[in-house]
């Protein structure tokens, strides 16, 4: 008998473990809101496809015979087996408890993402999460992730998602690279310092400010390049010279003092920037595991 025969008998199969325990087909079909004539017509179908009498009918009783037994013990089980199947879903959807899986850029991750995680699950004892650290946005699907953070300015098609904040770029150096080689008051005085910069399209290199309605592009050059903001910040921390960074990145060394802001009143408007979103698949029935995570990052970290 092949898969789909087999799977067409199983709700015959299970109204032949309710005829067995009910003691009749007029008392299973009570408890299945049927009549007796349709559950005899199940019974009658599977013993037609097993080529086997499961039971002796009288006017009275119903009996298994030795071959009924045998099959109403491996039906029993199977429905046992159904019960606990069942019983997963329950319990993963009436609290938070399993694996998540979440994946966030590498500069993103390390800075603002990983801090937190120590709290979350603290806070949430039944789930673990499995943080990947990438800057290749994966395949939610294909990968198995059940989250993933990616800074964008339009969320891509097909996802929900909540908006972490918005990820600014900021102008750094260290105060004894300032010293040393003076601060610019305007970018076009960026020309006369090292700058460091990603390097990994060709226009890397110019960078595009804002001041009100003024607009400034200035083409930098540097001794340094890297297409990862933690290289650029230790370069910039070890008196290299004038980095873009994100603000996360920056922040802690901003605040120690390490770091100095460059041009604060002028905004740099080139790329890598927009917002941190959270993303993930749509799903009407999310897992409360994942919805807790959703929650946990979106008061911590959204915008208020």
């Amino acid at each position: 008998m092949g898969t789909n025969d087999t799977a067409s008998l199983l709700p015959g199969m299970a109204v032949f473990v309710r005829v067995v325990e009910a003691g009749s087909f007029s008392a299973a079909a009570r408890q299945l809101g049927s009549t007796a004539s349709a559950v005899s017509r199940q019974v009658a179908r599977l013993e037609q496809a097993l080529s086997l009498r499961l039971m002796e009918r009288t006017t009275r009783q119903l009996r298994l015979n030795e071959a009924g037994s045998e099959f109403y013990a491996h039906c029993r089980t199977m429905l046992d087996a159904a019960d606990q199947a069942l019983a997963v879903g329950e319990r993963l959807m009436s609290s938070p408890r399993g694996l998540v899986r979440l994946s966030v850029p590498k500069a993103y991750g390390k800075f603002v993402i990983s801090p937190l995680m120590p709290e979350f699950l603290r806070r949430y004892d039944d789930v673990d999460v499995q943080l990947h650290i990438s800057d290749q946005s994966p395949d939610l699907i294909e990968e198995g992730f059940d989250l993933l953070v990616q800074v964008t300015n339009q969320p891509p098609e097909g996802l929900a998602g909540k908006p972490l904040g918005p990820v600014r770029q900021l102008l750094c150096a260290s105060p004894a690279y300032l010293q040393q080689h003076g601060t610019p008051q305007h970018p076009q005085e960026l020309l006369r310092h090292s700058c460091l910069y990603l390097g990994e399209n060709a226009g890397d290199n110019r960078w595009h400010f804002s001041n009100g309605e003024q607009q400034e592009v200035v083409t930098v050059r540097g001794r340094y390049i890297s297409n990862h903001s933690e290289a650029r910040l230790e370069a910039a921390l070890g008196d290299i010279g004038i980095t873009v960074l994100p603000q996360f990145t920056a922040a802690r060394a901003l605040e120690q003092g390490r770091l100095s802001e460059v041009l604060p009143r002028w905004r740099y408007t080139g790329s890598y920037q927009g917002a941190a979103w959270l993303l993930w698949r749509q799903n009407l029935h999310l897992p409360p595991k994942q919805r807790v995570l959703i929650d946990y990052l979106s008061e911590t970290l959204a915008p208020r």
